[in-house]
């Protein structure tokens, strides 16, 4: 796993296999948020839509400033958050496919 910033916190954005849902997230522990998700740890639309996999991701240094874009991205339109997503990861590859690689028990 790569290490980050201890002070830097995450919105991201999961999908499903489908690619007919799109949630977006804040966290400032992204790898361990990322795999809650994965593992059905985290109840919700995402467990319910099965939403495991990363296709974006941005990094903040202020709560605040995170916060107030993950609202702006939540109020946007599907084709905005689309073309969101496309502009840094056109294939729509899972982000952390491979992060979890080497942990044991997965």
């Amino acid at each position: 796993m790569r290490q980050m910033n201890v002070h830097q916190y995450f919105v991201y954005m999961l999908t499903n296999a489908w690619r007919n849902v799109i949630y977006t997230g804040v966290t400032n522990s992204l790898e361990t948020r990322i795999w809650q998700h994965k593992n059905g740890a985290v109840d919700g639309f995402t467990k319910k839509y099965n939403c495991h996999s990363l296709v974006y991701y941005e990094i903040h240094e202020q709560i605040s400033q995170a916060i107030e874009r993950e609202k702006q991205i939540k109020g946007w339109s599907r084709a905005k958050k689309d073309a969101l997503v496309a502009s840094l990861n056109p294939k729509w590859e899972d982000l952390a496919a491979q992060w979890y690689a080497n942990t044991p028990g997965t």
